[in-house]
């Protein structure tokens, strides 16, 4: 493969290889790519006007990440502020950091929302169609197709249809789409749900609101730990940041490995454990029952609690949880089953979000609509029968840059040995290794995953037909079993195969 001039990459309509997304997922795997497959010719197209995924969309207050950024941070990039769990526009600068430093500015193409995708063996390439803001529809062939489109809508969110909504006398805003400059000064604020994003919503509106709420319908588990890391920034001041940032990556994932693990094999000890550390925090502020979920820990994914922010709001009389169950919105508030009523000025909806498969692109194979409930994951980043196409669905119980980066070398370790043996496509086929029984994908009970489970790929009792939450069992398959296994065929264009049209979404 010749190298293209930045310009050629700008008007080029057949890469190499391309890249769907340009949040972690998308800049990741370019990174990995420029580095270990140089002669490939690649773009990066997002539908939005800026890069950072996640990092750009979201906006509400205090939007921070739910995990270390030694581990949230790429292998190849050192997180080197000194908050481990990092604010929103820090994230987003460390991306538009390595965009610029690593030379992918000439590899974007933003603004291109993909409608299809359309993969034709007789010419081993897809065929996609993007929406180009303000010029209509465009066409792009590729050898290669990589998803880094994340595992959420960035259309919708989940919004349940609350009864009474419509008499409301305020505002009521789902976080994934929070108006700028909204003014909520000196206004009671009603946050409905218990993740992540209600948690992190909560202590960082009381700056400002007369109180918030926190209304749960189930409580949650939470960790709490300091939002900056005294070893790693200790140890970035006696060695180079590369050092610092290796070790602590590595000894965050043991941990985490070692503490998902304890929380499966004794949750008692575990909760026990967690609600001590709440506990230290709120002292007789706290109400056990508001902090007491009905499931075990790490049967849903922990909510962090960095510094304990939300429990000293809350120990502060600035905010204060109520677990119970809606019954209807009113004008001035929401009527509660149990009775109570919640007055509100604004209700935000942090109930969690929708998922999507694939960016909701619409697949074809030689013409045939593409069905990926119907497909199973093979290694957990390609999909049975389904050629030359890569994606990336992060860990629920660890960061979901560890995925990016195996994925994204597994990739690349696939495009060399296509090169080297001179084939133009690999597919992971089903059944050359047996029959595969199916198996239930995920055993977290959060409600975002069960409610997606109708559109998710299939997932088999056994490796390589699996999707696993386990990194350093993936790190080993990725990164070091032969990506020509005897499952994973590599073949040359297919020249009788039926010529087919290019499905396009106009």
């Amino acid at each position: 493969m010749k190298h293209e001039k930045p310009s050629d990459l700008k008007a080029a309509t057949h890469l190499d290889v391309l890249i769907i997304g340009a949040g972690i997922s998308g800049l990741g795997m370019a990174v990995h790519l420029k580095e270990k497959c140089p002669e490939r010719s690649f773009a990066i197209l997002d539908q939005r006007s800026d890069i950072g995924g996640t990092w750009n969309l979201f906006q509400y207050p205090g939007i921070r990440s739910d995990s270390d950024m030694h581990t949230l941070g790429f292998e190849f990039e050192p997180w080197r502020e000194q908050k481990a769990i990092a604010d929103g526009p820090s994230i987003l600068s460390y991306l538009r950091r390595i965009k610029d430093e690593r030379g992918l500015n000439d590899h974007l193409r933003l603004g291109h929302k993909v409608l299809s995708a359309s993969w034709s063996s007789s010419d081993a390439r897809w065929t996609i169609a993007a929406e180009v803001e303000g010029q209509g529809v465009c066409h792009l062939t590729a050898n290669y197709l990589f998803m880094g489109t994340g595992y959420y809508d960035y259309d919708e969110g989940y919004d349940p249809a609350f009864e009474g909504r419509e008499s409301f006398g305020g505002e009521i805003i789902h976080p994934q789409f929070w108006p700028r400059g909204f003014d909520y000064a000196g206004k009671n604020i009603v946050v409905i749900g218990s993740g992540a994003t209600a948690v992190t919503i909560v202590p960082s509106m009381t700056d400002k609101a007369k109180h918030v709420t926190m209304l749960q319908r189930t409580p949650t588990w939470y960790w709490s730990r300091p939002a900056k890391d005294w070893l790693a920034n200790s140890l970035r001041a006696i060695m180079p940041d590369e050092w610092a940032y290796r070790f602590i990556r590595f000894k965050n994932v043991r941990m985490q490995q070692i503490s998902f693990k304890r929380a499966r094999e004794n949750p008692k000890k575990v909760g026990d454990y967690l609600l001590k550390r709440i506990r230290k925090i709120m002292g007789s502020k706290m109400n056990e029952p508001d902090f007491q979920p009905p499931y075990g820990p790490w049967e849903q994914r922990l909510c962090l609690v960095p510094d304990g922010d939300m429990f000293k709001a809350i120990r502060d009389g600035k905010a204060d949880i109520v677990t119970d169950h809606i019954d209807r919105f009113t004008p001035t508030g929401i009527d509660l089953k149990s009775g109570k009523h919640l007055d509100a000025d604004v209700i935000i909806t942090a109930t969690g979000l929708k998922l999507a498969m694939a960016g909701k692109v619409a697949f074809s194979v030689d013409g045939q609509p593409v069905d990926f409930t119907q497909h199973y994951y093979y290694k957990g980043c390609m999909f049975s029968d389904v050629p030359n196409m890569a994606i990336v669905f992060g860990y629920l119980n660890a960061s979901w840059t560890l995925k990016v980066d195996i994925v994204a070398d597994f990739v690349c370790r696939t495009l060399n040995h296509m090169a080297a043996t001179g084939t133009d496509v690999a597919v992971p086929v089903l059944g050359s290794d047996g029959p595969v029984n199916e198996e239930e994908i995920f055993d977290f009970s959060s409600g975002y995953v069960q409610r997606a489970l109708h559109i998710l790929p299939k997932q088999g009792d056994r490796m390589p037909w699996r999707l696993n939450q386990d990194y350093l069992f993936d790190r080993k398959v990725l990164r070091e079993e032969a990506v020509d296994d005897g499952v994973l065929a590599f073949r040359k264009a297919d020249a009788h195969a039926p010529q087919q049209t290019a499905i396009a979404a106009e």
